[in-house]
């Protein structure tokens, strides 16, 4: 199923400035699925026009410390984060920055970072493990235009499914979010949209999220979970879920062109509350996974350009472009 421009691959001799080209007019290039990954030069979805820090001078930090000074305030700045820091709680980022990991194992344990009331965030090419509850790997609260990309998210299913919290939670009326080209692994509650089913007075007609080419892996579920939001969930590759996708309290998702495997329930929208959600799909290869839809809705057709790739193509795209050092 293709959505949006003409799927186009082809041999490219200037491949920044055709990448550009393409992304300003809505097409993504797939020559390979190493370029797929590294082609996305701005979101594609709902968090489309994300700058982050744009051209600001980089800052590179490796202490924590350092760190909290770079991010804070709300002035165009890019913060790149050079080696592993260990955090105890989590860091407030600041409006019109951009985070970025340097090579492929630089980020944060132990913690996380927190997005609330701010906007155009980029968080991109971070290893972010181990968020010890209260704290989540990256919190999105009431923000909007964010682009959380080619990240690696971790934990461990040897503690009790409390003793971290989730790996990326979407909350209190944000909105206007991407999710693309990331790894979750080894960890009970993946990624969280919508914080509570009270919430309706403050979520309602926002908690639009866009997830495509993500790797979920021994996520046992929430990958994601939406209530009240649109979600758009394509090209995800999804490995060792008991639920995965989830509906509820009225969401609207679309689940598209995924490919989910040794997976109990691939899509859902009648557990845990009082309101079913809603769920069209189309194009899944669901690997012997069961469905329960209880509801379709209206969300047939996204509200913006992007070329969905068949499932028969994800699981090459996904394992060699998602993750921290595949830019």
């Amino acid at each position: 199923m293709r959505t949006g421009p003409p799927h186009t691959r082809a041999q490219r001799s200037s491949p920044t400035a055709t990448a550009l080209a393409l992304a300003l007019a809505g097409v993504t290039v797939l020559a390979s699925p190493q370029q797929a990954g590294a082609a996305d030069s701005a979101p594609i979805g709902f968090g489309a026009g994300t700058t982050g820090g744009g051209g600001a001078a980089a800052v590179t930090v490796s202490t924590l410390a350092a760190f909290r000074t770079a991010v804070t305030g709300n002035a165009a700045k890019v913060v790149k984060v050079n080696g592993l820091i260990t955090l105890s709680g989590q860091v407030d980022v600041g409006s019109n920055t951009t985070v970025l990991g340097v090579g492929s194992s630089s980020g944060f344990t132990g913690g996380g970072l927190r997005l609330k009331k701010v906007t155009n965030v980029v968080i991109r090419n971070l290893n972010i493990s181990k968020p010890l509850a209260p704290s989540d790997g990256v919190t999105v609260e009431s923000s909007t235009k964010v682009w959380i990309d080619h990240n690696s998210f971790s934990a461990d299913r040897a503690h009790d499914k409390d003793y971290y919290d989730g790996l990326l939670d979407i909350n209190h009326g944000s909105d206007n979010v991407t999710v693309s080209w990331n790894t979750f692994k080894d960890h009970f509650k993946g990624s969280l949209v919508g914080h509570s089913d009270k919430n309706a007075s403050q979520d309602t007609g926002h908690l639009k999220v866009t997830y495509h080419h993500n790797h979920f892996s021994d996520v046992y579920s929430r990958i994601p979970s939406l209530r009240f939001g649109t979600g758009h969930f394509y090209d995800n590759y999804v490995v060792g879920a008991d639920t995965a996708v989830h509906s509820r309290m009225g969401a609207q998702m679309l689940v598209e062109n995924n490919v989910f495997r040794s997976t109990k329930i691939a899509v859902t929208t009648n557990r845990s509350s009082d309101v079913d959600g809603f769920a069209n799909l189309r194009g899944n290869d669901l690997g012997g996974a069961a469905t329960e839809i209880s509801r379709t809705g209206t969300f047939t057709s996204a509200p913006y350009s992007y070329t969905a790739e068949p499932a028969s193509s994800v699981v090459a795209s996904v394992t060699a472009g998602a993750g921290a050092g595949k830019l």
